[in-house]
């Protein structure tokens, strides 16, 4: 047995010349030993901590093999949300990208970052002081699964990261798995008399989820880093130089990524990558272009829940041909019918398909799609299947038209399809079981009340036993009536409950997109939620206030004002939020309207970079008196303020006649209009 001094230092070597290889090998791909000589500078590190018990630290790479297996993942709240990308699927679609970006930048021409799009699953690695603490899904965006102990177990996540790393890093990036190693893991798989995994992205993602992490420690999963969330230090100006600085840090980034100029570039890129698709090491489904600087990603900022600044250009999705043995409709939560193909099953875009959506009538009827015709369907990652088209050239004598029913399949109310619409609906609203369904999912799901164990078997089951009509029933059910179902148990019915009790605190954004209000989707139940402040407010709202509300508009309004003009609404509501022990959720006063001053009711255009303030607090500081701001100049515009290298906006505001503000000026009006203001009393 070595001395505890020799056997501190020759530990500290052996994790030094460890983290060394697993940085060639990952991050560099540039292997200096062979697999047999890692194994044994890793067996003697073993031994060392075997017979020095104190020597173990949580960032050895001893310690990467599966801690005690999970009854259920903690739930993380991500500090930076984790958002989706657009996507686009042609070169016009890049085209309109680029022209945004510029007209947003009011640049000719912007450099770009390109890189390949993983086929893998999104993840966040935080790092505390250089050390890995924790690791996260992307869940919904803002709330993911904590698979710390699963991301431990990879070779290729760095436990300790190298140089001077900031105080806390959140490494953005993607868990696949390489397809030589889904194809080694296939073949134990075969060889065991197992289950054979479909495709690399389904098996990097069910690898992840184990509870059990020593099964995730068995499988090739690795780690490809594409950006950054919280920072607390310094990091690069560029996108580019960002990824540099990871690949410095130990995390592995793609080695298939370029700097580009203009649409030219993105294109050419696209092209390239394209033609190395299938020669490439992992899946990619497309590519990600970023606007490189950093500061210009800023001033773009947001819409909704993705980036301006970014976008996923993605390949032609996989296409297959198939036969349409039988077509019916489906009843979805707001009651819309939407004709379902039944097809002969077929492999395609990674999945076996045996049901494909023909969209609407019209849609249907523009197609020409028989039953009985052979048809090409397609489907693109996650997307629902669709049929492309017909091959009338292969129609059998015997194949029929479909034709839309005039009463409802589920509940037998009728059909209705109003002038503007190309959705036919059924009539018959919560008397429709279908609707119930649908509702009561919509309601339980993770981005709405978020009831975990509420799923589609157990909904059937209390729907067709007539034991929940509408959402309050939820919060009413007993341990008894829930052991009854079927797949159940006592056990199972105790989790339900804690699920249901659990979602009785949420948020009112929350609880407004819970609702289901037709066209309110999160973004939208956000922003009426942060405008009315409460939901009384929000139901006894108009039409016209309702447009007050940013991004909100007369379809929106009146879907709005409709469903809280509903009774039978209403009442489900006020059970909803019952006191002692209903579902409740945090409100706050909604702000005065401004009605008075330089700036209410007036449209303002910013253009430039100001010196003393933000665009952010710029607009803030228009908004919170009573002004809008809008991204470009008509006539409508009342006032331009331009900072310094204003660019066409503030060419197209002369040429208008629109007057125009310096940073200066706007303080000078804001200040006026706060004086203006009358005060309250005290």
């Amino acid at each position: 047995m070595a001395s505890q001094s020799a056997a501190e230092k020759r530990a500290a070597e052996l994790r030094e010349a460890l983290e060394h290889h697993n940085y060639q090998y990952y991050v560099l791909d540039d292997p200096e030993v062979s697999d047999a000589e890692y194994d044994l500078l890793f067996r003697e590190l073993q031994q060392l901590e075997a017979e020095h018990p104190d020597l173990v630290s949580a960032e050895s790479p001893t310690q990467r093999v599966g801690a005690t297996p999970l009854a259920a993942f903690q739930s993380v709240t991500h500090a930076v949300p984790m958002l989706s990308l657009n996507n686009a699927f042609t070169e016009e679609d890049i085209v309109n990208f680029d022209r945004r970006v510029r007209e947003g930048l009011e640049k000719d021409v912007v450099n770009y970052s390109a890189e390949p799009k993983f086929d893998g699953l999104a993840i966040s690695l935080r790092y505390e002081n250089g050390l890995f603490v924790q690791g996260a899904t992307r869940g919904d965006g803002y709330t993911g699964e904590d698979v710390t102990q699963n991301l431990r177990t990879m070779q290729s996540i760095p436990l300790k990261l190298r140089g001077k790393p900031p105080r806390v890093l959140e490494v953005r990036g993607e868990v696949l798995m390489f397809k030589r190693d889904f194809e080694a893991l296939n073949q134990r798989q075969r060889e065991a008399g197992g289950k054979e995994f479909v495709n690399p992205r389904n098996a990097a993602a069910g690898s992840l989820r184990q509870l059990d992490a020593r099964m995730s420690a068995s499988r090739p999963l690795r780690f490809m880093g594409y950006g950054i969330g919280a920072c607390d230090g310094d990091f690069p100006g560029t996108h580019s130089a960002l990824l540099d600085w990871l690949a410095d840090l130990g995390i592995p980034v793609t080695r298939e990524r370029v700097l580009v100029a203009g649409v030219d570039g993105l294109l050419d890129f696209y092209r390239r990558i394209g033609t190395r698709r299938a020669a490439l090491p992992f899946d990619i489904d497309g590519v990600v272009y970023k606007v490189d600087d950093l500061r210009a990603q800023e001033q773009l900022g947001f819409v909704s829940r993705a980036p301006r600044f970014a976008i996923a250009h993605k390949f032609p999705a996989e296409e297959a041909i198939t036969e349409v043995r039988d077509i019916d409709v489906q009843v979805g939560r707001t009651g819309a019918l939407t004709p379902t193909a039944r097809l002969k099953p077929v492999f395609v875009g990674g999945t076996t398909v045996s049901n494909a959506t023909l969209h609407n009538e019209d849609e249907m009827r523009r197609k020409d799609i028989h039953i009985g015709d052979t048809v090409v369907v397609r489907r693109a990652g996650d997307v629902i299947p669709e049929v492309v088209r017909a091959l009338p050239e292969k129609r059998p004598a015997d194949a029929r038209l479909f034709q839309m029913p005039t009463h409802c399949p589920i509940c037998g109310s009728a059909v209705i399809r109003l002038p503007d619409e190309v959705v036919a609906r059924c009539s018959g609203g919560l008397v429709c079981p279908a609707q119930r369904k649908q509702a009561l999912l919509h309601f339980a799901s993770r981005r709405a009340m978020d009831i975990e164990g509420l799923g589609e078997k157990i909904v059937d089951q209390l729907v067709d036993r007539n034991i929940v009509r509408t959402p309050s029933d939820l919060y009413h059910l007993g341990l008894a009536t829930l052991a009854e179902l079927e797949r159940m148990g006592e056990k199972s019915a105790a989790n339900l409950l804690a699920g249901i009790e659990g979602s009785k605190q949420t948020t009112l954004s929350r609880f407004i997109y819970a609702l289901g209000i037709r066209n309110v989707g999160e973004a939208t139940a956000r922003d009426l939620a942060r405008h009315f402040g409460s939901l009384d407010q929000l139901m006894t709202a108009d039409e016209a206030a309702l447009q007050q509300v940013s991004d909100v508009g007369p379809i929106v309004a009146e879907s709005v004002r409709r469903f809280f003009s509903e009774q039978h609404n209403i009442e489900v509501i006020e059970r909803l939020r019952a006191k002692p022990d209903g579902v409740r959720w945090d409100e706050h006063a909604p702000a005065a309207p401004k009605t008075e001053g330089a700036f209410a009711g007036k449209t303002f255009v910013l253009t430039g970079t100001l010196s003393n303030m933000s665009r952010d607090n710029a607009r803030s500081l228009i908004e919170s008196r009573g002004g809008k701001v809008s991204g470009s100049v008509s006539k409508k515009t009342h006032y331009v303020v331009a900072g310094d290298e204003a660019g066409s906006k503030l060419d197209r505001a002369n040429e208008l006649g629109v007057a125009v503000l310096n940073e200066e000026q706007l303080l000078a009006l804001a200040e006026e209009s706060s004086a203006k203001e009358p005060q309250e009393k005290q």
